[in-house]
């Protein structure tokens, strides 16, 4: 009967009593024990076995040779490089790591005309997968703005190491849980220059009445000051400060900047304090990734993380060779830090603001706490190494 049959396959047995069923290039073999009756009842058994076993089989390889296609939307235009470079490079480790077998088209921001939509169209189905940054859904949901940066927060470094051995991982993906999207680190800046003015800043009464682009918890901190705030994607940028839409905007650092040429219109370009570790974002509608076999899986995500560090490199390489040529390059660019008092001002904006925004908002609270406290430890061990390190060998 069925529960004395025992199946083997590639191998020829010596065995009168094993018996071999056949089903097209597999062969099953299958022991008739003593005691068994090879009636019609019997034998239908043992056909039905191996035919539904053989179509097993071929169903699994059939899921191994199925070609997944996907599409990815972008916030960057074509050419922006290092950001378009990310999901580019992304999607042609995940091409050849898989055979072929997970395809993701990258469309640029051009195609889909929604470079500040990106949450949505993957949330919604249009897209499979988004390349953006957090902090650009925080009118929709406060607690995706940390997993960005924060004003006088982590570097890059502490910050990977704050998503990937310190619980940030888990609290993003309680933060995307709702939005039905899982959100991996996209590529990251490192800190970023303060921004291009058209007048230098020498008080916190220079900044009021400006018109600048700043997005994130920064853009909440000069609203505060006193600017008016907005969020302008990349490709308007040059031309909403040459119409005067904005008298200053944040961008990046010198490896992107110098070739918006935001220099030609705003001379005044100040060091950082806003964006000390921008982190973009890989958003995964969370459907489609449970569909994918596991192995696929494995790949995307390990595609996404090994693309996301080579941006920040890229990025890192991009500015260094433009800071080596900006002064002689382009004598009319004014590096400028803000004045302490200025300096001042902003962290008070910036922890009242912390107190008032995570009131009633928990989960807001508990990335920022974990945040803050991750930070506490790592700030240690960054001055004992890079900080000593650098103020020694400058």
């Amino acid at each position: 009967m069925l529960k004395n049959t025992i199946l083997y396959s590639d191998f020829t047995p010596y065995d009168k009593n094993i018996i071999p069923f056949s089903f097209g290039a597999v062969t099953i073999w299958m022991r008739q024990n003593k005691g068994d009756h090879m009636n019609m009842f019997g034998k239908t058994t043992k056909l039905l076995l191996v035919t539904a076993l053989v179509a097993g089989l071929g169903t699994a390889a059939m899921a191994k040779d199925k070609v997944y296609k996907w599409k990815l939307a972008t916030t960057w235009g074509p050419t922006l490089s290092p950001f378009i470079d990310a999901p580019k490079n992304m999607a042609k480790l995940v091409k050849e790591m898989s055979n072929g077998r997970l395809l993701i088209r990258v469309d640029a921001s051009n195609k889909h005309k929604a470079a500040l939509g990106i949450l949505d169209m993957v949330k919604g189905g249009q897209y499979d997968m988004g390349h953006s940054a957090s902090y650009y859904w925080k009118g929709k949901d406060i607690n995706t703005l940390p997993f960005t940066t924060m004003p006088f927060g982590m570097t890059a470094v502490e910050q990977y190491s704050w998503f990937y051995y310190g619980g940030g991982m888990d609290l993003m993906k309680k933060a995307y849980k709702k939005h039905k999207v899982l959100s991996y680190p996209g590529g990251n800046t490192g800190n970023q220059m303060g921004g291009w003015f058209r007048k230098d800043i020498k008080t916190v009464e220079d900044l009021k009445g400006l018109k600048m682009r700043i997005p994130g918890f920064a853009g909440e901190i000069m609203a505060k000051l006193g600017l008016t705030v907005t969020n302008i994607a990349s490709g308007e940028l040059y031309t909403s400060l040459e119409r005067g839409t904005i008298d200053a905007l944040e961008w990046v650092g010198p490896g992107m900047d110098i070739n918006m040429g935001f220099h030609k219109i705003a001379p005044f370009y100040f060091t950082g304090w806003h964006e000390p570790g921008t982190e973009l974002q890989f958003l995964v509608n969370q459907k489609k990734f449970n569909k994918l076999p596991k192995d696929l899986q494995q790949i995307l995500t390990t595609a996404m993380r090994v693309s996301a560090y080579d941006m920040y490199i890229q990025n890192y390489h991009m500015s260094a060779n433009a800071w080596s040529k900006i002064e002689k390059d382009f004598p009319n660019i004014k590096i400028k830090t803000f004045p302490k008092p200025v300096m001042d001002a902003m962290k008070k904006v910036n922890a009242e603001l912390l107190v008032e925004k995570t009131k009633g908002q928990p989960l807001l609270k508990e990335v920022l706490d974990s945040q803050a406290a991750y930070q506490k430890k790592a700030r240690e061990w960054t001055k004992m190494s890079d900080y000593l390190y650098l103020k020694d060998n400058l």
